[in-house]
Formats: C-alpha cells, sequence, structure tokens
C-alpha cells in the first residue's frame, strides 16, 4: 500500500483497460466483507455494528489487463446526524464518480426501506446498476432468491444481477471476471501490486477501530473514533504507532480502559496482530483514551475521513 496514489502514466500498453466501481447498499448489507474477499486482504473493516464504514475506501483488484477500483461507501441511510449527512453525502459522491455502480442487498433482508431509498434515488438520477444479492448461503429457499431478483428487476434500472457470498467468496470471481470485460480502455491509475489507496495512518486507525466494536459491542456507542497521532519508522524495520481513542462521555472512557486497564490491553493486542499481518513488520502500538465531547460535529474530525462538515 502506498501512501500517496501513482501519477498516470503519460504512456501505456493499449491493452489496459481501467475502471470505478462503485459498490453502495444498505448499512450491513456486507460491502466492506465484500470488498475485502475481491482484494483478497482487509482494507475496509467490518463489525456488527451498523455504518461502521464512514468514508470512501477503495479497493484495487487486477483482472490479467484490467484493473478494478472498487469503492466501498458507506451504507446509505436516513441521515439524523451531522456525522450521518456527511456519511450519506460520500456514499453518493462515491457513485457519482464511478464507471459502474453495483447496488448489494442483503438476500436475506430484502427490499427494506433503506434499500427502497436507494433505488428510488438511482431512478431520480437516471442511474443503471448491476445487482448483486449477497449472503445467499443463509438463505435455504432458492426460490426466495429467484422472486427477490425478479421483483428488483422489475424497477428497471438494473442490468444483470450475480448471487455470491462475500463471507465464504463464492460467485465472486466469477463478478471479477465480469466486471473487468466492461472496464473502458486506459492506463492504470495505481501501481498493480497496490490493494488499496488509503493511508496507512487511517487504516491503522480503522483496524484499531473495528476491535473496539467486535469487543464491546453493545457497551460503547457508535459515536467512538480512533485517530493515530504517531508514526515513527525505527532502525530494525518495525514501527511505532501512539493512537487515541475519543469518546463523548467520560463513563465511555472507563469502559474502554476496563478494570485496572485490561479491556485496553486486550484491545491493542488484537489490533497489534492484525496490523502486524496486515503490514507485514512487528509494530507496537500505544493506545490512549481521551473525552472529546461532540466530536462528530467538529470539521477537523469529519475531514480525516474526507466527510464534508456541511453536508
Amino acid at each position: 500500500m502506498n501512501e500517496v496514489p501513482a501519477s498516470m502514466p503519460e504512456q501505456y500498453d493499449d491493452q489496459q483497460r481501467c475502471g470505478f466501481v462503485a459498490l453502495v447498499g444498505a448499512p450491513n448489507a456486507g460491502k466492506s466483507t465484500l470488498l475485502n474477499q475481491l482484494v483478497g486482504t482487509k482494507v475496509s473493516i467490518v463489525s456488527p455494528k451498523v455504518q461502521t464504514t464512514r468514508s470512501r475506501v477503495r479497493g484495487i483488484v487486477m483482472a490479467e489487463e484490467a484493473q478494478i477500483v472498487f469503492i466501498d461507501t458507506p451504507g446509505i441511510f436516513q441521515p439524523k446526524r451531522r456525522l450521518d449527512r456527511a456519511m450519506v453525502k460520500a456514499a453518493w459522491g462515491g457513485a457519482d464518480d464511478a464507471d459502474l455502480i453495483v447496488l448489494v442487498i442483503d438476500a436475506q433482508q430484502g427490499v427494506n426501506d433503506d434499500v427502497r431509498l436507494i433505488i428510488e434515488n438511482l431512478k431520480k438520477q437516471k442511474r443503471k446498476a448491476i445487482l448483486l444479492l449477497n449472503k445467499i448461503d443463509k438463505v435455504r429457499d432458492k426460490e426466495k432468491l429467484l422472486h427477490l431478483s425478479g421483483e428488483l428487476f422489475g424497477e428497471e434500472i438494473f442490468t444483470d444481477v450475480f448471487m455470491i457470498s462475500a463471507k465464504k467468496g463464492s460467485g465472486t470471481q466469477d463478478f471479477i471476471n465480469f466486471l473487468a470485460a466492461k472496464m473502458p480502455n486506459g492506463p492504470w491509475m495505481f501501481p498493480e501490486d497496490d490493494v488499496s489507496d488509503m493511508p496507512l495512518r487511517l487504516l491503522a486507525a480503522e483496524i484499531t477501530r473495528e476491535k473496539l466494536y467486535y469487543q464491546l459491542q453493545q457497551e460503547l456507542p457508535y459515536s467512538a473514533t480512533v485517530e493515530t497521532e504517531l508514526w515513527e519508522e525505527r532502525k530494525d524495520g518495525s514501527v511505532k504507532l501512539e493512537q487515541t481513542i475519543f469518546v463523548e462521555r467520560e463513563g465511555q472512557k472507563a469502559i474502554i480502559l476496563g478494570k485496572s486497564g485490561k479491556r485496553i490491553k486486550m484491545l491493542g493486542t488484537d489490533a497489534r496482530k492484525d496490523l502486524e499481518a496486515i503490514f507485514e513488520r512487528r509494530v507496537h502500538l500505544y493506545l490512549f483514551v481521551k473525552v472529546r465531547e461532540n466530536w462528530g460535529d467538529d470539521p477537523n474530525r469529519l475531514a480525516i475521513w474526507g466527510l464534508d462538515h456541511n453536508a
């Protein structure tokens, strides 16, 4: 992974193809799991909490001469807070910038209010999309899948349909091959061994936030956030990271620290293991917890994820 995306080459192989594919959907449709499966490594965090993805995450997949740049967008829903509005705006911005749009739907849940909202917005924009029914491994009645597919095709905005299990990887290779053939001719936007353009500081913070959600789940509100405040390269090839977990109340800080600091030590151990696996190097991780009220209304905090404070 590079901190800075490569610039477009002046000359390129005329067989090269490159394009952007936006993954949109309701919260918890499985977009981040899908992106990680397609890329082959973790570039977008996953947790049981809804609306885990907060900004546009780009994952890069090579399929022979085609470079597919996937944009994992925040789940689209009816926003209530400033942070919610900024996330939804980022999601639609990702769709606007894409050559192809893929609507990911949880096959178990089917069409809910959030899915209906996305479909209606696509109609207003006169945009076509590819329908991707995810989590089919959890649907025993295959007739239900056919019925859902037929119902959605009746909306007349879908060009193709794929039925996959992002978690198990079934159906994903056919999906990649299909998209590769659809990519427009043009130079690759990134080096072929890159898997994401996400800055490493942000990815490291996101990995810790994922562990935070998994360990605490219902104990911790969705509004907690993590920032990497120090990235120090060491002579032995390892890296020292200092991260701050921001919460909105003192009581939340106590939950994260745990009795005698046991909870935060466990959190740090889990995050460090993932970071070392992803970065393929030793990581020295130091975690701190601070209270920052209403951080979701802070323009500087939103800017870290590329979110618009004025959304």
